[in-house]
């Protein structure tokens, strides 16, 4: 959802609702509970529980109660504009920035937010073929290595590439428009 679609977005509307990862009792595997940090929500702890690779998902039927309770009361969550406006707002200053925070207020697209080595991530997602302004500090971020975190963000005609490394400045970059 996009401002361009909903003139009532915002990211109190945006926000999504919590999420826990799914867990099994150990000794009980028939119910399926909610993990926040340490327990799941109905209060057993983590030692005593088998976590997997998927979400919490309070509608099945093997739900635990309790935990489908506690999920449903759970504060809901930023949404994805609110979560990079604020790696953003801390980017190294200057116009490009300051023109994505507003478009990421005003519910701009963000069609990507990856992860991992550096190189990889320039490589695979930058497309640095089509950043027109902003990407002179690439060349650092590849020498230092690491790791790196890489969004593509559209807004009406504008596409923002935004460079997240883990041991650097954010800075934010354009892009001519991909079809």
């Amino acid at each position: 959802m996009s401002t361009l679609d909903h003139h009532d977005w915002s990211f109190t509307t945006a926000r999504e609702p919590a999420s826990f990862a799914a867990c099994q009792e150990t000794d009980s595997p028939s119910v399926e509970h909610a993990l926040a940090g340490s327990a799941t929500l109905c209060g057993i702890r983590q030692d005593q529980v088998t976590v997997y690779r998927h979400p919490f998902f309070a509608e099945r039927a093997e739900a635990c109660s309790e935990c489908r309770k506690a999920a449903a009361d759970a504060p809901t969550e930023p949404g994805v504009q609110e979560r990079l406006h604020g790696r953003v707002e801390v980017a190294v200053p200057g116009s490009l920035r300051d023109e994505l925070l507003e478009a990421l207020r005003k519910g701009a697209d963000v069609r990507l937010w990856v992860n991992g080595p550096a190189d990889r991530m320039v490589r695979h997602y930058a497309e640095l073929d089509r950043i027109v302004d902003g990407g002179e500090p690439i060349e650092a971020v590849l020498r230092g290595g690491g790791r790196l975190g890489l969004a593509r963000v559209v807004h009406g005609a504008r596409e923002f590439v935004v460079f997240l490394p883990e041991d650097g400045a954010t800075f934010v970059a354009r892009a001519k428009p991909g079809s």
